[in-house]
């Protein structure tokens, strides 16, 4: 019997290492783009609906049965998290999942099931209604359409409540200008940097216009009357008078007009839908109205006897009675798609006349193969939105011109703009499809220096330093990074040519560079090459060019670490990542380390130690796993003591933070009687920051706060209250709330503890620059004081 129970607990052993490791390799190989059931080019929003999908029928709440629906769900809660999130799809994409920190490979938490039901992407299914998110929203507003944006929180039940007037208002003003929404759950950072500090906020945004908030009663005519007034486009009333100049100088223009005839009988447009249609046909045709009980002959010289509406295509001539169009419609949306088809396509360009047209001029040139679609015939608006620009448009068939869109590498429709210094200079629009989307785009790119590469331009044996794009356009984060490129290639200009290769078409140059991710983005600098590992925008890019040029962060090799860490002086303090080159929350570490070592420069010396070149070196330093991350205090008696990091997170600001807390207190702890007799009675100016320690900002202005007594030791002196163990202080000194940082100038004489200038910042070099400049203020007046006084 003995026997066989050993047995049995013996297979039961090995059965269950089996399944550890079963479970252990599901781990490894799964992916968490099949986990949502999307593929790897899917959109934010395709993300989200996805994941919303899944979250109704997988979610624990809806399988109380289920006792593994709990870890089920948390890996796809997961795989939405990640994937969501551009710089964390990027490192996914380029490392697995060995490429995110520890915090983000626990899955974090999720909602109830009532909230992905009732409040998770409340306009995900509105066509008329667009989504953006950080990725998208400066393209939207700058693309010079009027946009009315809802930013809404999901658990906002102001923000439920307003729901389905926000929809009805979209389709009764689509067309007219866009309407989007911002959900400021998933895009926090975006909503802060707007000044986004209610729900819902609804604002207008106009191209290099302060935006405007509508703070009237949300029902659907105010929202209308509202928007309404930003639309400057004009209806034009037409009389004996004005009639025939106001249409030839349009004709002349190359503007059609959509005229509506009044009269008693018959039908004419009303004046909203008028003003609608000025808005929606703006730089294309005019709309203007005639009433024919005062103006009787002048209808009847246009054959009008009753209300009735026509449309003179551009190109019209009113000798030609046959080009009118007389409308049997009162719908904006159908008038709207009537006159689009009337409009003259775009210029035709040829294999013969498209060098010489592009030579010298700026042009955005739609390539085609075949057919013309819906999205084609929406181009014919381009002309007149960018015509302000001074940029033509035109288009290419492909089919009929197959060589001169091979030279160029086009393969499938698209646009590109042309940038007037050739045909080789262009860059190739892989955003939305969309035209507000597309204007954006073309105005941005003929200001950038961003070039479409191909192999005959492409910059592998140049002298000067190009930063070169390695991109898949089916990628989310690829399309994401190239406006900040232009951004970053206007600050650069003249000093670092910028191009983008699409890896799509040009395999194997792309494989010649081991590129195995996307987007890649490398710096050639002559004979050195650097990858780029940082966030998607240009300030990030910035940065990683600065620190190539004056690096922040020392290579250590053995020798090095001994002469610089090791036999450091007294007081100096190191903060140094051993890490391995295929070592993937190395490689995410990388660009936040160097970050950090620029926002401690002067305080604290970083460096790095690569422990594959060194491995033994690592071995004798006991470092066992990667990336290993110390302080090596300033300590010198004892010059092997170091901290080890520990934390989850390791952005820059956190690990700053731990790194500040190595260096020696430069503020001091104030008691009631050490205040009173320090700052009160004392004759030193005080910094102070009144705090407690339960409370999380506090925590987090701590190290800043010390940073800012160190910039201004020697003339202001730094003291910290702990509010929770001196509570009647802090009261009797007006704190209402932490941390309260002020500032008490000694002015000769005693101060209460209400005395002082209250700062508003938590950002140490801004409340030093402050201070001095106060200071600087008030030196005549200190100056002015009897010494005894003083």
């Amino acid at each position: 019997m003995r026997v066989r129970q050993l047995l049995s607990a013996r297979l039961m052993l090995r059965l269950l290492l089996l399944v550890i490791l079963l479970v252990a390799v599901w781990a490894e190989d799964r992916d968490f783009y099949k986990l949502l059931g999307v593929n790897r080019e899917a959109t934010t929003r395709e993300i989200r609906q996805a994941f919303k999908k899944l979250a109704l029928t997988m979610h624990p709440d809806k399988n109380p049965g289920d006792s593994s629906a709990h870890e089920k769900f948390l890996q796809v809660n997961r795989a939405y998290e990640v994937l969501k999130d551009e710089d964390l799809r990027k490192k996914y994409d380029k490392y697995g999942e060995k490429g995110l920190d520890e915090q983000q490979q626990q899955g974090g938490r999720y909602e109830s099931w009532n909230f992905y039901r009732y409040d998770f992407g409340i306009y995900d299914d509105d066509l008329e209604i667009i989504t953006l998110d950080s990725g998208d929203f400066e393209a939207a507003v700058n693309s010079g359409e009027i946009w009315f944006i809802n930013f809404y929180f999901p658990r906002c039940s102001h923000c439920h409540t307003l729901a389905p007037t926000w929809r009805e208002f979209a389709k009764e003003m689509d067309g007219v200008i866009r309407i989007g929404a911002v959900n400021c759950g998933d895009n926090n950072h975006l909503c802060r940097r707007k000044g986004i500090n209610s729900y819902p906020s609804l604002f207008v945004y106009r191209a290099g216009q302060r935006p405007e908030k509508f703070n009237g009663e949300r029902n659907k005519n105010n929202l209308i009357s509202f928007a309404m007034q930003f639309i400057t486009t004009s209806v034009t009333e037409l009389w004996q008078g004005n009639v025939f100049s106001e249409i030839e100088s349009a004709f002349s223009s190359g503007l059609g007009w959509l005229i509506t005839f009044c009269s008693d009988s018959g039908d004419c447009l009303e004046s909203r839908t008028r003003q609608k249609l000025a808005g929606m046909l703006d730089g294309l045709v005019k709309v203007g109205w005639m009433d024919c009980t005062s103006q009787e002959q002048l209808c009847e010289s246009f054959q009008v006897t009753s209300g009735a509406t026509a449309l003179f295509p551009p190109g019209s001539s009113l000798d030609q009675p046959e080009s009118v169009l007389w409308l049997k419609t009162l719908d904006s949306r159908e008038i709207y798609s009537l006159a689009i088809d009337h409009l003259p396509d775009l210029e035709l360009l040829t294999s013969e006349s498209f060098k010489r047209k592009l030579a010298h001029h700026r042009w955005l040139v739609s390539f085609s193969f075949g057919d013309g679609s819906p999205a084609s015939n929406e181009y014919k608006k381009l002309k007149g939105s960018l015509r302000d620009d001074h940029i033509q448009v035109g288009r290419v068939d492909c089919i009929s011109d197959a060589e001169l869109c091979d030279s160029l590498y086009i393969h499938k429709p698209c646009v590109a703009v042309f940038k007037g210094l050739g045909i080789q200079d262009f860059e190739i629009h892989h955003g939305k499809n969309v035209l507000y989307n597309i204007v954006s785009f073309a105005r941005d790119s003929v200001r950038a220096h961003v070039t479409t590469l191909r192999p005959e331009n492409f910059p592998s044996d140049k002298k000067e330093p190009w930063l070169v794009d390695f991109f898949a356009p089916w990628c989310p984060p690829c399309r994401a990074l190239l406006p900040e490129l232009r951004k970053a290639s206007i600050q650069l200009a003249g000093q670092m040519k910028f191009g983008t290769l699409d890896c799509t078409i040009h395999h194997s140059l792309c494989s010649m560079y081991n590129i195995q991710a996307y987007p890649t983005t490398v710096i050639f600098n002559g004979s050195s090459v650097h990858e780029y590992e940082g966030q998607h925008s240009a300030d990030g890019i910035l940065e990683f060019i600065q620190d190539l040029v004056n690096p922040s962060v020392v290579v250590l090799d053995p020798s090095t670490f001994a002469e610089k860490v090791a036999g450091r002086s007294q007081g100096e303090v190191w903060a140094v990542d051993f890490f391995a080159p295929w070592c993937g929350p190395c490689q995410a570490l990388k660009p936040e380390w160097r970050r950090m070592a620029r926002m401690v420069s002067g305080q604290i010396q970083v460096g790095s130690v690569d422990c594959q070149q060194f491995q033994s070196f690592c071995r004798s330093q006991n470092v066992r796993a990667y990336p290993e991350v110390r302080v090596y205090t300033g300590d010198t008696r004892q010059p092997d003591r170091f901290m080890s990091y520990n934390g989850w997170h390791r952005d820059a600001q956190t690990l700053r933070s731990w790194a500040l807390s190595a260096l020696p207190r430069a503020s001091v702890d104030l008691t009631p009687d050490t205040f009173r007799t320090l700052v009160l009675l004392g004759k030193d100016h005080w910094v102070l920051d009144f705090y407690a320690p339960w409370c999380g900002p506090c925590q987090h202005f701590a190290p800043e706060f010390e940073t800012l007594a160190r910039i201004l030791k020697g003339e202001v002196r730094a003291g910290k209250v702990d509010c929770q163990a001196h509570h009647y202080l802090c009261q009797s000194a007006g704190i209402m709330a932490y941390p309260t940082v002020r500032f008490s100038a000694y002015m000769g004489v005693k101060r209460h503890e209400t005395t002082g200038d209250v700062i508003n910042s938590r950002d140490s070099n801004k409340i030093s620059q402050t201070i001095r400049e106060w200071l600087q203020q008030l030196a005549p007046r200190l100056q002015n004081k009897p010494k005894d006084e003083l």
